[in-house]
């Protein structure tokens, strides 16, 4: 205890070097002076709280928040002074809230905990003791060997000692941290390899040091040092070693590592990093609303303190004879007098401050939220995957986005690759029936079933199918044994497995041109060149890395030749190439990537036996480097792979996704900026960004790429602005590389802001992923604020994921990490339109009307109070009864305005869509400007006004309005106008729904007439357990009054008639886009195409979830549905959301 104290404290860190050592089996020295480390426990803790700390957390991060503090405040002042109404009008709606949330909050917490206990508690087998014992994953140590079987995830990081395997390899799937579905191959060193069993094991001398625990899933540098008959051998130690907690073991019987990194200190766990919190443009509005509120509060608190003193000059109002004052009222101190009627006040206005607004909020937030993953328009039917959110707080951000920034590969291209044309010394060659054929020619023109292939075209396939990461699966042996059995006869069962879907088209392309990689055996790899195998030594693999941008591998050929493939791109590759037909190949390169082909170059080196020796000898010395690995191999890779061969280069066909372009045109139309945002080449960038409709073929293409200084930058950016100032009337379209983009950030930014904010359209091609992140960053942070949204399906697109207002991933090829990233996430790029255009408009319109309708209905609320105290001298007497203050947020008027903010429509879905354009009708948060914010609160106070004074002027000279000539008193005054302000508001918002459901008519009239229930029973009935009953029978009275009646239903009328007047003239004379659409709706009327029921066709399982709202929002009978357009429809005509019908659709059905 006292060591994790001083471990908290800092006095006592708990690693004091940059490396640990770990002794395999925990065979510590035996000399008395070694002090084992301490290490973390293999527990995972993914709560947030424990049974001790919930309670005070909880609430201190409750109380953070500005209102729930506020309220806080106000309850105590309460307490401690004589205030105008009880504590528990502040106390009841604050408790209400706090516990809700807690409950929530803990519940979610106790699912953690639940999930938590299931991994801690998972059995395992470790080596102890000479035998292997099951025990619990908790109870792993740092440096104990852990035996794991086929198809079990690996309980902590490992580092690999053997496996059933006799050169020591096991294959993994590291779906669950990456999403990669590819089987890796990890390897044991050669002298663990051969401890296949427990008592070899047993016997083992090893030490592992390696670096301390990071989060980097791709990062580790370490060295194994084993000693053997006295003598200590030194392998390096790199990812290729370390099996990862949460990856799974494939295809390989079972393995034995040693713990390395246990529990919080695993890469899965260091890699639960919370993302930062990201605050929506609305919610920024609503905090400055309520900023405006409370100096609207302090000023009534303070008008009223100083006129209660100032009536109070007069001494027939500062001590009447019926309230005369003690002599410690008269003695006492005027400035606390004075502060604590200033409080006293406070406390009775302190309700036009909405705390229920958070809850419902809240509420709305998360209900909302589902209706994106039921709307099966957001459904891909072939992979079986629904759109999904991840966070629900920026919802209604969907509908402010003013910036797309997308990758280009997997995002707008289907990532699917298909081998199309290559170069082989310095002769186009495209494939055709599985055969190579020059350019121009044709199968029919070639002699012979096989082509002959020269040295150049043999050494080209070769180096294609031997110089890369694939896998292979054997679904008949599920992989054990040996793969070379499979050699002699293809089995149709083998399948490629790649990291990379380029990688995969080359070795499926080579295989069908007859040079086919068979499997790889340890140091073995075989292919079979038409048919003849042939073994490969593989000696190094010098592996592919972003700033290289190539990758390569060193083998020994059967005739026991050393020589180097390398493949990567033509700017990774030409620079270094000596010989070939490098200029060819440069023009060949480029053409195809016009075509839109993804290129890459293929090269060699052949090393004589005193070269080999040095680059092994210099390889070695920087793998097992402790300090500065990555520097070191760097250095190495690079003096290895120069004075290069060129072989050729492929061009591999990434076709477009579904929709792309209209989808692009959508968003253009919509007022919505696109970006995108690739770390392809040039020519093959433009020729998407053309082909996908980014670029328009009229559009004036500018280009600022191979800026080599910042001078050179700073003249074409000038030049760039002029001709767009020349040229103003045509749009143009800016394509930039990732060179020059820095140059451009690094002393130009204002000027390069300029040019990009006059395009239509950029192009940013060569980019690194810290790149897109600055490029989302600097617009960000730009001063027009823009809202800005990324999307990406890679682990490169990540940080700009996480750097956008709004980040959502596609569920692609290339793995997950964008999925898990990101806010939102969905299947294909196409559903971005749907996204934005109809649930981001949505989403805005709903929330935007509830929050300024919050405070409309609380400046309505509290405003009759202030006035009232004009009439009662100030003495902070209450207009209403502590129940109606306490409930009226929390019961009268609440439901109301969460269903609203649910099902609200303006228009239908459909238009939304076809009429993009509608999109900028709520650009630039205009629902929340302040100017419609001073609308709303002014409207609350003239409405305040008519409730209040047509009540006085009503009551106000006593007059009698009972049949027996009894006239009303203080508490049927304040019924009445709580009664006119119930039903005004809940109107009110009757008048902006524009959707009606059946739950919309229930909570409507439903929440006025249980206001009129609860009313007669409150006041109806005396009621044992409270202290005073001032409203009984007053609302039943006030009931029985004919001219109550009246009154109520006149200032009605008086207060919502000229917003009537108000709509239907603006609506005539000054219609916004909305509007318009909205007439043509109502005349042309839109079949029952939306609903969910209408169709049978892609029903998954969410499909069970939209029936049962279909029944609850009472859609129509799919037997007489119908539709109003055909699927020849040029845009999203296969619409099936749900939630999405007007009343126009159900009469029709």
């Amino acid at each position: 205890m006292i060591r994790w104290i001083r471990q908290q404290l800092g006095f006592d860190p708990p690693h004091q070097s940059d490396t640990r050592t770990v002794y395999i089996a925990n065979k510590f020295p035996q000399n008395g002076h070694y002090i084992p480390p301490r290490f973390a426990d293999n527990r995972i803790i993914s709560s947030k709280y424990t049974i001790w700390n919930f309670v005070p957390k909880n609430l201190f991060e409750q109380f953070r928040r500005i209102a729930n503090f506020y309220f806080l405040i106000i309850f105590l002042v309460q307490l401690m002074i004589d205030t105008p109404t009880s504590p528990i009008t502040s106390g009841l709606p604050l408790f209400f809230v706090i516990t809700v949330t807690a409950i929530k909050q803990g519940y979610e917490d106790w699912l953690r905990h639940k999930a938590d206990n299931e991994v801690n508690g998972a059995p395992v087998f470790v080596v102890r003791s000479g035998s292997l014992v099951q025990t619990r994953s908790k109870n792993i140590r740092v440096g104990d060997i852990v035996r794991v079987a086929k198809d079990e995830t690996f309980p902590a990081d490992l580092v690999l000692l053997s496996s059933d395997r006799a050169e020591g390899t096991c294959h993994i799937t590291t779906a669950s941290l990456d999403g990669e579905t590819n089987l890796k191959t990890h390897f044991a060193v050669p002298e663990t390899a051969v401890s296949q069993s427990v008592s070899r094991l047993e016997s083992l001398q090893a030490v592992v040091e390696c670096q301390q625990p990071e989060a980097d899933l791709y990062r580790f540098v370490g060295r194994m040092t084993v000693t053997q008959q006295g003598e200590e051998i030194v392998r390096p130690l790199g990812p290729e070693n370390l099996l990862l907690r949460g990856a799974r073991l494939k295809n390989t019987k079972e393995i034995f590592g040693v713990a390395v990194y246990t529990g919080m200190e695993s890469k899965m766990a260091l890699n639960y990093k919370c993302k930062s919190q990201k605050r929506s443009a609305v919610e920024k509005s609503m905090n400055t609303f309520l900023i405006i509120y409370l100096g609207i509060l302090l000023f009534e608190a303070v008008l009223s303190t100083i006129l209660k003193y100032a009536w109070q000059t007069e001494n027939k109002w500062n001590e009447p004879f019926y309230n005369e004052k003690t002599d410690q009222e008269r003695n006492s101190s005027q400035i606390l007098k004075f502060i604590s009627d200033f409080l006293a006040f406070l406390v009775l206005y302190n309700f036009i401050i909405p705390i229920s607004l958070y809850v419902t909020v809240e509420l709305q937030k998360f209900l909302g939220s589902f209706f994106i993953g039921w709307d099966l328009d957001l459904y891909h039917e072939e992979s079986d995957q629904k759109a999904q959110v991840n966070t629900s707080d920026l919802n209604e951000e969907l509908g402010q986005v003013e910036y797309v920034f997308t990758d280009k590969t997997g995002t707008l291209t289907e990532n699917e690759m298909q081998f199309r044309e290559c170069s082989i010394n310095g002769i186009k060659y495209q494939e055709i029936n599985g055969k190579l054929v020059p350019e121009g020619m044709t199968e029919d023109t070639l002699d012979g079933s096989v082509p002959c292939l020269n040295r150049e075209h043999e050494l080209f396939l070769k180096a294609v199918s031997l110089c890369h990461t694939v896998q292979i699966s054997y679904d008949q042996t599920d992989g054990l044994g040996d793969p070379f059995s499979h050699a002699n006869g293809f089995s149709p069962q083998m399948e490629y497995y790649a990291s990379s879907p380029d990688e995969k088209a080359l070795v499926e392309a080579t295989k069908r041109m007859g040079v086919m990689f068979t499997g790889s055996n340890g140091e073995n790899l075989e292919i079979k060149t038409f048919g003849k195998a042939e073994k490969y030594k593989l000696l190094h693999v010098l592996e592919f890395d972003a700033n290289r941008r190539r990758m390569s591998v060193i083998l020994q050929t059967p005739s026991g030749e050393k020589v180097l493939f390398t493949k990567g791109a033509e700017s990774a590759i030409l620079p270094y190439a000596k010989s070939g037909e490098i200029e060819k190949s440069r023009v060949h390169v480029d053409e195809f990537a016009l075509k839109g082909l993804r290129t890459l170059v293929v090269a060699c080196r052949h090393f004589s036996v005193d070269e080999y020796k040095e680059v092994d000898r210099r390889l070695h010395e920087a793998r097992t480097a402790l300090q500065q690995r990555e520097e070191r191999l760097a250095e190495v890779f690079n003096f290895i792979e120069k004075d290069l061969e060129l072989l050729g280069a492929t061009g591999v066909e990434d076709k477009l996704q579904d929709k792309v372009q209209e989808t692009i045109e959508a968003l253009r139309l919509a007022g919505i900026k696109v970006w995108v945002l690739t770390g392809d080449k040039h020519e093959t960038a433009v020729s998407v960004s053309l082909s996908c409709g980014h670029f328009h073929r009229t559009m004036n293409i500018l280009e600022l790429v191979q800026q080599k200084s910042d001078n050179e930058c700073a003249e074409q950016l000038r030049r760039l602005a002029r001709r767009i100032k020349d040229d103003h009337v045509i749009q143009h379209g800016l394509v930039v590389d990732g060179a020059s983009l820095s140059l451009a950030l690094r002393e130009h930014e204002k000027l390069f802001m300029e040019v990009c904010n006059n395009c239509s359209a950029v192009l940013c091609c060569r980019m690194a992923p810290l790149q897109k992140a600055k490029v989302v960053r600097l617009f960000k942070t730009s001063p027009e604020k823009p809202i800005t949204l990324a999307i990406g399906d890679g682990a490169n697109d990540v940080s700009m994921i996480q750097e956008a207002h709004v980040g959502i991933g596609i569920m692609g090829k290339e793995g997950r990490q964008a999925v898990r990233n990101s806010d939102y996430a969905v299947a294909r790029f196409k559903f971005l339109a749907k996204l934005l255009l109809v649930h981001g408009h949505f989403y805005y319109i709903r929330i935007a009307t509830l929050v300024q309708y919050f405070f409309y209905k609380n400046v309505c609320f509290i405003t009759p109070q202030f006035l009232y105290q004009f009439f009662c001298l100030f003495s902070q007497q209450t207009l209403y009864d502590s129940v109606y203050l306490t409930l009226y947020n929390i019961c009268f008027t609440s439901l109301p305005i969460l269903v609203y903010s649910l099902f609200e429509q303006l228009v239908h879905p459909h238009v939304l869509q076809s009429k993009p354009a509608l999109y900028r009708d709520i650009s630039k948060n205009s629902l929340l400007s302040f100017k419609t914010f001073l609308y709303w609160t002014l409207l609350g106070f003239c409405h305040a006004f008519i409730f209040f004074f047509g009540s006085y002027i009503l009551m106000g000279e006593d007059t009698t309005l009972m049949g027996n000539g009894q006239m009303f008193g203080n508490w049927t005054f304040g019924t009445l106008v709580f009664t006119v302000m119930v039903i005004t508001v809940t109107l009110k918002l009757a008048l902006e729904t524009h959707f009606w459901t059946w739950m919309n008519h229930f909570v409507t009239w439903g929440s006025i007439a249980f206001y009129f229930i609860f009313s007669l029973f409150y006041g109806g009935i005396i009621w044992p357990f409270l202290h005073t009953q001032d409203m009984y029978f007053v609302f039943v009275q006030l009931l029985s009054s004919g001219s109550a009646w009246f009154a109520i239903i006149i200032i009605i009328v008086t207060c919502l008639f000229p917003d009537v007047i108000k709509k239907v003239f603006y609506r005539h004379l000054q219609p916004t886009s909305t509007q318009k659409s909205q007439f043509i709706e109502a005349y042309q009327g839109i079949g029952c195409v939306d609903s969910m029921c209408c169709f049978s066709e892609g029903q998954n399982a969410c499909s069970r979830l939209g029936r049962l709202v279909e029944r609850i929002m009472g859609r129509c009978d799919p037997a007489r549905a119908t539709r109003s357009w055909s699927d020849s429809d040029t845009f999203f005509s296969n619409d099936r959301s749900m939630l999405t019908l007007s009343p126009m659709e159900v009469s029709h059905c």
